[in-house]
């Protein structure tokens, strides 16, 4: 059978339930299968080829088929493509597990693997309830933010607020609560923020276990950025209450925030860092939860005193997949990938300044490798994204926008001339936007 894009599509509709989806969109939305992918490109059965501008639900952070991850994935396969993880070891997770102590913040001296994001979300919650438990405490409630998004599984929905996600699951969830995001990137809306919080935690904090947040960048719930400030600030309060810090770094590590880390512009050590997407990559699902020495202790025992930590994957610190991130660690090592970013980052911005100007712009924002156009005067029910993720796709070029929100999270490696065309053609879909009302 000759394969192109129309009969894959029939075939995909027929059988396939895909996520974050509307399946009856696909009625009049095409469906685009992918053949190939190298670099910023994927190709699809028909020839075409499209800029992919959100690394592929951002986690592509080195490009499609980067040469040097297929060689090093090609050689573990070769090798030990799974083992138990309980019981038993293999070298690339313990080479990982080490190379990720030495890059987090000081003080996370112990790594426990999972296999995606929410999953990390999960083992961080449950680690901070189960301490708090075994030092004779039962703290139950979560804290996290106003418009937080830290994953589906039940755990992680419980401690976001994006209702898009949550609502007609709340009855399932566990205890949290909230405290206001800073309303921007500037340091006094952090002051104020933080001003909410202690309010919260001088009344709440013997019953809350763990603060979550994302650093800086709130990535599902649109793109909203604050001022490093408040992670200081947070830190401080969370020591002086007892309570612990979970930095969700599973979009923002590895690079996006213009730091290895977005925690590194506040010069903090949360009590748990989780870790996925640029991880491996983009190649393979895994996932780490680094903590402290102090953590790991109280729930170290006697089998008879029943305080280990219960929680396990069946492709835990899979050695496929650990291969893939020691590779793309060795690429940030060897290609000074946080300064190029630097750089890359302050074109990107430059050339978005056109988008400014249009008049159905509201604010463009960024930090680091991310970036994010906020369009105004539109209701939800125009499904504005959807216009500029149709657009965009004639145009060779995937935005898969968040409602009101173009934003931009390339691959690290896009080079200026497919900055150029990315810009571009958003410009013309916003523009055409405006043109169209």
């Amino acid at each position: 059978m000759q394969y192109n894009n129309k009969n894959l599509m029939d075939m995909d509709l027929d059988i396939l339930w895909h996520p974050c989806t509307q399946m009856k969109d696909h009625e009049n939305l095409p469906l685009i299968p992918i053949q190939r992918a190298k670099g910023v490109y994927l190709y699809d059965f028909d020839g075409n080829r499209y800029i992919d501008a959100i690394s592929s639900w951002w986690v592509n952070i080195f490009g499609h088929c980067n040469e040097y991850i297929n060689k090093k994935v090609k050689e573990q396969i070769d090798n030990l493509e799974h083992v138990i993880l309980a019981g038993f070891s293999h070298k690339p997770a313990i080479e990982l597990a080490q190379r990720l102590v030495d890059i987090t913040p000081k003080g996370l001296q112990k790594v426990f693997y999972a296999d995606n994001g929410s999953s990390a979300i999960e083992v961080a919650l449950k680690m901070s309830y189960h301490y708090h438990k075994n030092q004779g405490v039962d703290k139950k409630v979560f804290l996290s933010l106003t418009n937080s998004y830290h994953g589906e599984t039940i755990g992680a929905l419980s401690v976001g607020d994006v209702e898009l996600y949550k609502q007609t699951y709340q009855p399932l969830l566990i205890d949290n609560i909230q405290t206001p995001v800073p309303k921007d990137q500037s340091l006094s809306s952090a002051k104020e923020a933080l001003y909410q919080l202690e309010k919260i935690l001088k009344n709440k904090g013997n019953e809350i276990s763990a603060f979550i947040l994302e650093p800086l960048i709130q990535g599902a719930g649109y793109m909203h950025m604050y001022h490093f400030e408040y992670l200081k600030g947070a830190r401080e309060l969370t020591t002086k209450y007892n309570i612990h810090l979970i930095a969700d770094e599973i979009m923002t590590g590895f690079g996006r925030t213009g730091k290895m880390f977005a925690c590194e512009y506040a010069n903090i050590t949360p009590d748990f860092i989780c870790l996925s997407k640029g991880l491996t990559g983009g190649y393979m699902a895994l996932s780490a939860v680094l903590t402290t020495d102090e953590i790991y202790k109280a729930f170290y025992c006697d089998y008879s005193e029943n305080k280990a930590f219960l929680h396990s994957h069946s492709y835990t610190g899979n050695p496929i997949a650990c291969s893939a991130a020691l590779a793309t660690l060795d690429i940030f090592e060897q290609d000074d990938i946080i300064q190029n970013n630097q750089k890359k980052s302050k074109y990107i911005y430059e050339r978005m300044q056109k988008i400014s100007k249009l008049p159905n712009v509201k604010e463009i924002r960024y930090q680091g490798m991310v970036f994010a156009i906020e369009l105004a005067g539109y209701k939800p029910q125009d499904r504005i994204g959807l216009q500029v993720y149709r657009y965009a796709l004639k145009h060779e070029v995937l935005l898969r926008p968040l409602g009101h929100i173009i934003y931009f999270m390339p691959p690290f490696i896009i080079s200026e001339p497919e900055i150029n065309r990315m810009v571009d053609v958003a410009y013309d879909a916003i523009k055409t936007l405006k043109e169209s009302k």
